[in-house]
């Protein structure tokens, strides 16, 4: 797989980017070029700690297209959810709901109560009360 063009420099460095594949998240997403991170590598050599950073970002990562943050927050709340479910007291939640559904059938119960008081009342519009004249005149 070697490439008898290539220094031989260049092929070790191919071969550390291979280990790092964080080195190619920052080149694609344009935050450097492969020049500036070559100069480095030759200078800092391979065992510098500052290339663990790039060392830890899996493949799956760098071809999902969010961010480490936003993995990062997605984690942080499903861990929290989990947290929450862990303390809730089943016992207590049946209750709640058994009192939730016995007001909401109460609610319903008052409503036709109302609807059916409503449709005995006679409405206005069908029967309109006698006409009062504000004053009365005899006639002589």
């Amino acid at each position: 797989m070697s490439n008898p063009e290539l220094h031989p420099n260049v092929e070790k460095f191919k071969a550390f980017v291979q280990d790092h594949p964080g080195l190619v998240k920052e080149v694609r997403n344009g935050n450097h070029k492969w020049q500036h991170y070559y100069e480095e590598w030759v200078l800092l050599g391979e065992d510098d700690p500052s290339w663990e950073k790039y060392r830890q970002i899996s493949d799956d990562q760098t071809s999902n297209k969010t961010s480490t943050g936003e993995n990062k927050k997605n984690k942080d709340w499903m861990k929290q959810v989990a947290g929450m479910m862990e303390k809730v007291d089943l016992n207590k939640m049946e209750g709640h709901i058994e009192q939730l559904n016995g007001a909401i059938t109460n609610i319903q119960s008052l409503v036709a109560q109302y609807q059916d008081v409503k449709k005995q009342i006679p409405s206005k519009s069908t029967n309109p009360p006698p006409m009062r004249r504000p004053f009365y005149f005899n006639q002589d």
